[in-house]
């Protein structure tokens, strides 16, 4: 089977499940006639389970046997050319699928006055012209899986329309009248009873055009991930900037055209296996941006202030959304969310287009810039905050003027406690090992008045960033604006590392107070020092080498 642009084995044995010695779930009116049973339980192995079957869209299956691209068109608003789309769908060997909608759990699997069914799956086997009382009247085969229960209007297997057709032209058709599932209905009628059509292309070229093109695809595997990369639709604007952000560049035109031809095609992943789990399928979708030019993950303004070049149709709760586009040469930002925030789940993007289009992903580097370490100022023009600072580390200290992680916990807990502006609960013992380790010069384990002073330099810039990013002065920060605010600190980190540090230092709000928010960043800045040692390491003993 075709998963997520991969195709995988499925081995199973040949025991299938009865109930009185017959087949519970597929099976063909043949009793000897196993392989659609087969079938089904290699299809249930890889979604975890018979249930996790039930229900959904036919395009799903169509797409996982095939590995094909799906289109689905809405009858009632179907374009003026429907006949002929379908007409060179089955000449493509397209599988083809139709449906009537339900309007309530209770109409699933109903039975219309015309032998319909409601919420079921139809295929559609056939399409032609038969010549009918000196007129051309177009017909389309319809097959129910049941191989029962058939559409009773005109043209079907026993109406009256047949007698006035010739034997060969019904031999043509394959007109027979048995109650196998199949039967011809006419094209209006069709129109008028059906709601959707799923057609799933075994290339992308698309049905209205009558010339076959060579196909190039890219594929992206990502995540939304709840807190960092889960933002929502555009109407949620606060948080829509933090999705992932997929870079497309469209470099050929068409042949003859001015235009680029793509195809977008948003996939969510394993929901059927989740099922079991209450997991159900997310409204899904995506937005078009023209590139501004610039490298990085794009912030919240320019989502603010730009409005997108093109779109999915509709965000909808189907496994995959999929849309056709034409858009001129040049680089642009694909979005794929969630319509709601804060929902987790993994897709897969597919880009099909008819010359070399290039992706990548605007996931950032993981990069520092740290300004350099302040020095402290002479005692003579110490600040009135600084005085108060040195009474109450002489109080605590002692003699000897150095202070050791207990004590510490302390002068930072009665300090940060007085200030209003922000939540704070309590530093840890941990905590204030760190800030030793990150600030101790002489390597004895205590902090000197002179590093404890640069280290407040340092506080100080982190309670302003701190206070910055908290936009609706609740005294905690949404996760969802760490990564401006780590960034503002000195740090960029790639989406996967931002994901950890917000399931690490997040509350189930999605917020951030500030000794997390501190916490993080002194563990972020004891990690870059290892890692710019290693970094002067590494290049001594490259130095090394080239020497020898």
């Amino acid at each position: 089977f075709w998963q997520h642009n991969e195709w995988l084995d499925v081995v199973i044995d040949d025991r299938l499940p009865t109930f009185n010695g017959r087949l519970v779930f597929l099976h063909s009116a043949e009793h000897n006639e196993f392989w659609s049973a087969l079938l089904e339980k290699a299809y249930a192995k890889l979604n975890g389970s018979y249930e996790a079957l039930k229900g959904g869209s036919t395009i799903e299956a169509m797409e996982d046997f095939t590995g094909g691209v799906g289109e689905m068109y809405e009858v009632k608003k179907a374009p003026d050319n429907f006949y002929e789309i379908l007409e060179k769908a089955l000449k493509r060997c397209s599988m083809v699928g139709c449906s009537i909608e339900t309007s309530s759990a209770a109409e699933s699997e109903a039975k219309t006055p015309f032998g319909l069914i409601k919420g079921h799956a139809y295929s559609v086997t056939g399409i032609d012209e038969v010549r009918y009382r000196g007129q051309q009247v177009r017909l389309i085969r319809i097959r129910n899986p049941w191989g029962q229960v058939e559409w009773n209007g005109p043209w079907s297997d026993s109406s009256p329309e047949w007698r006035s057709v010739s034997p060969s032209e019904q031999r043509r058709l394959s007109q027979a009248a048995l109650d196998d599932g199949e039967f011809w209905m006419k094209f209006e009628d069709f129109k008028v009873h059906f709601d959707k059509v799923e057609i799933c292309n075994l290339t992308p070229d698309a049905l209205e055009d009558s010339t076959a093109h060579k196909w190039e695809v890219t594929v992206h595997q990502g995540s939304w991930v709840r807190g960092s990369t889960a933002g929502g639709c555009r109407n949620f604007l606060e948080t829509f900037w933090t999705n992932p952000q997929i870079k497309l560049r469209l470099t050929g035109k068409d042949d003859g055209q001015d235009d680029c031809t793509f195809i977008a095609a948003l996939m969510q992943k394993d929901r059927r296996k989740l099922k079991k789990l209450g997991a159900e399928m997310l409204t899904i979708g995506y937005s078009i941006y023209e590139s501004p030019g610039k490298d990085g993950h794009l912030g919240k303004d320019f989502f603010r202030y730009h409005a997108s070049k093109a779109r999915s149709k509709t965000y909808i709760n189907l496994r995959e959304v999929s849309n056709r586009f034409k858009l001129p040469p040049g680089d642009y930002i694909l979005v794929p969310t969630t319509f709601e925030p804060h929902q987790e789940a993994d897709f897969c993007l597919r880009i099909f287009s008819e010359k070399k289009a290039i992706t990548e992903d605007l996931d950032e580097n993981v990069a520092i810039d740290l300004p350099e370490p302040l020095n402290p100022t002479p005692s003579l023009q110490e600040t009135e905050e600084e005085k108060q600072f040195r009474e109450l580390f002489q109080q605590i200290a002692g003699k000897d003027m150095e202070i050791d992680a207990e004590e510490l916990k302390y002068v930072l807990n009665a300090v940060l406690k007085k200030k209003n502006n922000i939540k704070f609960k309590n530093l840890s013992l941990i905590s204030c090992r760190n800030i030793i380790s990150l600030m101790d010069t002489s390597g004895n384990g205590k902090l000197e008045f002179s590093e404890f002073r640069v280290f407040w330099e340092k506080m100080k810039k982190w309670i302003n960033i701190f206070l910055q990013f908290d936009f609706d002065k609740s005294g905690s920060m949404s996760s969802y604006e760490l990564r401006s605010a780590l960034k503002a600190a000195g740090y960029q980190l790639s989406n996967y590392l931002l994901q950890l540090i917000v399931l690490r230092y997040s509350d189930e709000q999605f917020q951030i107070e500030f000794d997390d928010f501190l916490n993080c960043l002194i563990r972020l800045e004891n990690a870059s020092r290892v890692f710019q040692a290693l970094s002067v390491k590494n290049k001594e003993f490259i130095n090394l080498n080239i020497s020898e």
